[in-house]
């Protein structure tokens, strides 16, 4: 195959690009669930033959960074066309079980020419509590239905058998048939948007722009690392507890950069927790990939290229990488964000311009189910200010990227009540530039039910840089009963739990505010 010219490249990286943007919103218009028809708790991506990622949807960089292990995990199996995977075991490949993976085979004439993906939270797949985010797991078994690499549509047909299997495991079959429906759909689009790019362009066109869009993504993360000092830094942070103990947990980071390549080594940190918050190595790495990203130009594209110059070193056992069957479903949401924000403060020994203060650093879970429902919401909070102002209000920050739940939808879909959802004023940290103000939400349930709280930075606020101040810890209550960071209780009807997420990392100092 010739090299594409520079125009073509264009063309066609932007082509690749959109057809993983169509993939998330067939997803999204299609799914049942509001997790992901209004969260847009999701992801999709489009990858070539040899499982490497060519272009991804802007969507959630925890989903994103970890699906190149799921999609080697579906290869393994000799996948064929008209076959559609799933998998959400976090030790084959996924992230924590409420991550449902689809992997498709994308055929041209019979041939494999690539992989259609999507991941999708959904908001229950069985386990102990209803919503499959307890904060008291202590194994995976608990957490829900494991689900290895396993065929869901054989030759464009559902295996009935599998799908029966998974749907008796849940506590919302209906909305999970639907979900899943909408992710099949969005991978189909995906072989007919590449077929149709074949037939315009040729294949051995296309095949070259899936070589070419990652071989360029790495010369440009090449450059970009190259501009930085050639040196080591450390940074060092902590999880406010497990769920069983309320110790801090540390994690460590040392950073390496030589000539074109860096190198992240987590040597130092804990070992794996009793509780649910320890990270598979995926996940970590998607941490880390999205660390790396802020670096980066806005113009570089996500792909396996991107990734290329970047090296981990995580010690098999600790809480980034952990060992079976430890408990997970935490590590995904929680320890995910500390991992970026202990590889960010390493990184600002290189680009102390260039990295902002810290925002909140965590998800704020708030799952609540009852008889035949589940409610599960990431909440946002404060980003922190930077060199070129102040961090933004009332924002997923980090490792997640969703939306909220409007409160009109919130109200008609669950018996629940939204008491109060406003900024939490002040709460982001002072200086010359201020950091994005939390958020307080309020709701109050109409029937009992079972409440989940996974949270952090309720003990330490999130850093502020070059004098600012630290962004205030956010809080949960149980009525006025305050609960620790990862809580499981039982509310009666009428009760009203709400949560205060913390607000974001002040930038220099207040005096020198204009």
């Amino acid at each position: 195959m010739g090299r594409l010219d520079p125009v073509t490249l264009s063309v066609l990286a932007s082509a690749l690009a959109g057809i993983a943007e169509e993939m998330g919103a067939v997803l999204i218009r299609g799914s049942y669930s509001s997790n992901i028809k209004e969260r847009r708790d999701c992801s999709t991506a489009l990858f070539d033959s040899n499982g490497r990622m060519v272009a991804q949807a802007e969507h959630i960089p925890v989903h994103l960074g970890a699906m190149p292990e799921a999609v080697a995990a579906i290869m393994d199996r000799d996948p064929e066309p008209g076959d559609v995977f799933a998998i959400n075991d976090p030790y084959s490949g996924g992230t924590h079980l409420p991550d449902i993976t689809l992997v498709s085979p994308v055929a041209y004439e019979g041939e494999i020419v690539g992989y259609a993906v999507t991941r999708a939270h959904h908001s229950d797949v069985g386990g102990m509590r209803p919503g499959s985010m307890p904060s008291d797991s202590r194994e995976i078994y608990q957490e829900g239905l494991i689900i290895p690499p396993v065929r869901l549509v054989r030759s464009d047909e559902y295996v009935d058998d599998v799908l029966d299997l998974l749907l008796a495991n849940v506590r919302t079959p209906d909305l999970r048939r639907g979900d899943l429906r909408a992710q099949i759909a969005a991978n189909n689009i995906a072989e007919e948007r590449v077929g149709e790019l074949i037939q315009r362009r040729g294949k051995d066109t296309i095949l070259a722009a899936f070589e070419e869009v990652i071989s360029y993504a790495e010369k440009r993360t090449r450059e970009a690392i190259r501009d930085l000092p050639d040196g080591e830094h450390c940074a060092e942070d902590c999880m406010e507890g497990d769920g069983i103990t309320d110790e801090d947990i540390t994690i460590r980071a040392t950073v390496t950069v030589e000539g074109d390549s860096m190198k992240i080594d987590f040597s130092g940190t804990s070992d794996a927790a009793g509780g649910n918050i320890n990270c598979p190595l995926p996940v970590t790495r998607s941490a880390s990939y999205f660390a790396l990203r802020v670096l980066l130009p806005k113009d570089v594209l996500a792909n396996a290229g991107t990734y290329a110059p970047l090296s981990i070193e995580a010690p098999r056992g600790s809480l980034v990488n952990a060992a079976y069957p430890s408990a997970v479903v935490a590590g995904n949401v929680e320890t995910s964000n500390r991992i970026a924000d202990t590889v960010l403060a390493a990184l600002a020994g290189f680009a102390p311009d260039t990295i902002p203060a810290q925002g909140q650093g965590t998800m704020n879970n708030t799952v609540i189910g009852g008889q035949g429902w589940t409610y599960y919401e990431t909440i946002g909070g404060g980003q922190g200010a930077s060199q070129s102002g102040p961090g933004p209000s009332g924002v997923h920050v980090g490792m997640s990227n969703t939306l909220n739940t409007p409160i009109e939808a919130f109200e008609m879909e669950y018996p629940m009540r939204v008491e109060r959802y406003e900024l939490l004023y002040g709460s982001g940290g002072d200086g010359e530039h201020q950091g994005g103000d939390g958020i307080v939400r309020a709701v109050r349930v109409l029937e009992p039910a079972s409440l989940s709280l996974l949270t952090d930075r309720r003990r330490h606020g999130p850093r502020g840089v070059d004098g600012g101040e630290p962004g205030r810890v956010g809080r949960n209550l149980l009525g006025s009963e305050e609960l620790g960071p990862k809580v499981s209780r039982e509310m009666e009807e009428g009760d009203v739990v709400t949560v205060e997420t913390p607000g974001g990392g002040g930038y220099g100092h207040a005096d020198e505010r204009p």
